[in-house]
C-alpha cells in the first residue's frame, strides 16, 4: 500500500488553491485546506476525490494562534506532514503609491509574506521531528517577484520579499531533507488575474489585454513537484500565458 501524503494548503477555497487541492486529492493526497471561508472550503472539499480525506480548518493565516492549531490538528488527524503550498494571497486595485493606504499596505503584506512565514516556521517544526524527517514547502510567488506591474507597491513588495522567504529557507532547509520551491505564475485565470483580460497597464502607460491561461496547469505543476524525492529541488519555476507580455521588460 502507498504511503501517507499530506499536504496543507492555504488559500484553498478558490482558484489555484482550490485546483491544486483537487489535483492532489486525484493523486492520493490527504489534505488540511484553510482559508477564511468555511462554505467556500467546503465546496473544495466536495470536488476532491476523497473528501473523506480533507480536513477543513477556516480561520486567517496572519493569527499566530490560529496557524499554530492549523498545524497541530494536521498532525492530530493524519500523523505526519510532507508538503505546505503557501497559495494563499491578497491583492489590491492598481494605484500610485501616493494614494497607497498604509492600512492597505500592511494587510497585503501580511497575508502574503507574514502568513507564509507563519506557515512556514509550523511547517519546519514538524518536518525536523517527524520521521522520516523533512518535506517539501511550495510558495506561491508571482511574476511581480521578479518585474512588478505600474502601481502595485504592495502587491510587488510582499512577493519580493516572498522571494527572499524561499531562497533563505531553502539554504536552511538543506540539512534536514526539507526541499523548497517558489511557482512564479503569470496571468492563471483566476479571479485576481480576470480583469488582466479587460485591459491591463504597461509600464509606458497603454492598457493591453493580456492573455490568460487555466490554472488546472499550475495545478498539475504543484502537483509534479511535489511528487519529486526531497533530494530533488525546483527552486523556482516560471509558468504564464505564451502570449502575455514580461511585464517590466517589455
Amino acid at each position: 500500500m502507498a504511503s501517507l501524503k499530506v499536504a496543507v494548503i492555504t488559500g484553498a477555497s478558490s482558484g489555484i488553491g482550490r485546483h491544486s487541492a483537487i489535483k492532489l486529492s486525484s493523486e492520493g493526497w490527504s489534505l488540511a485546506l484553510t482559508a477564511r471561508r468555511l462554505a467556500q472550503l467546503e465546496e473544495t472539499r466536495s470536488l476532491c476525490a476523497n473528501p473523506d480525506a480533507c480536513l477543513l480548518v477556516a480561520g486567517e493565516i496572519t493569527d499566530e494562534a490560529f496557524v499554530k492549531s492549523l498545524f497541530e490538528e494536521t498532525v492530530k488527524k493524519f500523523g505526519r506532514l510532507d508538503l505546505l503550498f503557501n497559495n494563499a494571497g491578497l491583492s489590491d486595485k492598481a494605484r500610485p503609491i501616493e494614494e497607497m493606504p498604509l492600512e492597505m499596505f500592511t494587510s497585503v503584506v501580511n497575508v502574503n509574506l507574514i502568513g507564509s512565514f507563519l506557515c512556514t516556521r509550523e511547517a519546519f517544526k514538524i518536518y525536523k521531528q517527524q520521521e522520516p524527517t523533512g518535506g517539501r514547502i511550495i510558495n506561491n510567488g508571482s511574476l511581480a517577484a521578479h518585474v512588478p506591474r505600474p502601481h502595485s507597491v504592495a502587491y510587488a513588495t510582499s512577493k519580493h520579499a516572498v522571494h527572499g522567504l524561499t531562497k533563505t529557507i531553502a539554504i536552511e532547509g538543506r540539512k534536514h531533507n526539507i526541499s523548497v520551491t517558489q511557482i512564479d505564475i503569470g496571468n492563471a485565470h483566476t479571479s485576481m488575474a480576470a480583469g488582466h483580460t479587460l485591459g491591463a497597464l504597461q509600464p509606458d502607460g497603454r492598457r493591453v489585454v493580456e492573455p490568460t491561461f487555466d490554472p488546472i496547469h499550475v495545478a498539475d505543476a504543484v502537483a509534479h513537484i511535489a511528487s519529486l524525492p526531497t533530494s530533488v529541488t525546483v527552486l523556482e519555476m516560471n509558468i504564464m500565458a505564451t502570449g502575455a507580455p514580461y511585464v517590466g521588460r517589455g
